[in-house]
């Protein structure tokens, strides 16, 4: 009851200018825990939020959506909290943290190798003997992304039985986010990773996409919900509303996320 309150207000005056003192003023600031993925396109979407509520500002803590669950369930101040699954918006909200929950974006995960890599050529070749690959902890949105695609691959109809097995024992290192994942490709320290299509934006040429095959992939599904005892509800709200708004989804499909 509380955030559908909240999301009323938001939507009445989530364009409008706040005076302040009113609980239900848009103004003041806001701090919004992101998933590292979100990182420029999230910026943008802050920056029009602010021109379009005079008197707001935006703070964003980017991190993989599995420690900034944690840290929120610690104590930690927050408003908003934008994950890159809902696993993990789920553990808030069983916490109690937050509550009303909505996805609000789509992504799709793809495989990277180095721009002059010859190591991978297809998703196949993941497996291959001696193949250095990177992924993020199982516990992080993209890296538990991953790994189902790995278990789809070794399913019934798959690339082999074994696929996963093979493939997880080339396994070099467990990034804390999909960033550093994307980095290690970057530096050329890895023949390959996986990370989601839209973070090929941030590679500025730097790597090659392979494309995991449809029937093994998945979607990602990105939820945002405004923590409970935020001391600036109404704003985060209205951020929560601005995200899902045709101007929010116009600047995240900017940055390659589909709509939920």
């Amino acid at each position: 009851m509380f955030f559908a309150l909240l999301v009323g207000a938001a939507l009445s005056a989530c364009c409008g200018n706040g005076s302040g003192g009113d609980p239900g003023t848009i103004d003041g600031e806001i701090t919004v825990f992101a998933a590292s993925s979100l990182s420029e396109a999230f910026k943008e979407v802050g920056a029009a939020f602010e021109k379009a509520n005079p008197g707001t500002e935006v703070t964003f803590s980017f991190a993989a959506s599995s420690a900034l669950a944690v840290q929120i369930n610690e104590g930690a101040p927050a408003d908003v909290f934008a994950s890159a699954d809902t696993a993990q918006m789920k553990s808030v909200t069983d916490q109690g943290n937050a509550e009303g929950s909505a996805v609000f974006a789509t992504n799709t995960p793809v495989v990277v190798v180095p721009k002059d890599g010859k190591a991978v050529a297809t998703f196949a070749d993941l497996a291959k003997p001696g193949i250095k690959l990177v992924l993020a902890g199982k516990d992080v949105p993209i890296g538990r992304y991953a790994r189902e695609i790995l278990a789809k691959a070794s399913g019934t109809g798959g690339i082999s039985p074994d696929f996963s097995d093979r493939v997880l024992a080339n396994l070099k290192s467990e990034e804390a986010n999909v960033r550093a994942v994307l980095a290690k490709i970057q530096l050329g320290e890895a023949d390959a990773g996986v990370v989601y299509r839209t973070d090929i934006v941030a590679a500025g040429g730097d790597v090659r996409v392979i494309e995991i095959p449809a029937p093994y992939n998945v979607l990602a599904e990105y939820s945002i919900a405004v923590v409970l005892g935020s001391p600036n509800g109404a704003t985060a709200a209205a951020f929560t509303a601005f995200v899902r708004s045709a101007d929010g989804q116009a600047i995240l499909e900017k940055y390659g996320f589909a709509a939920p």
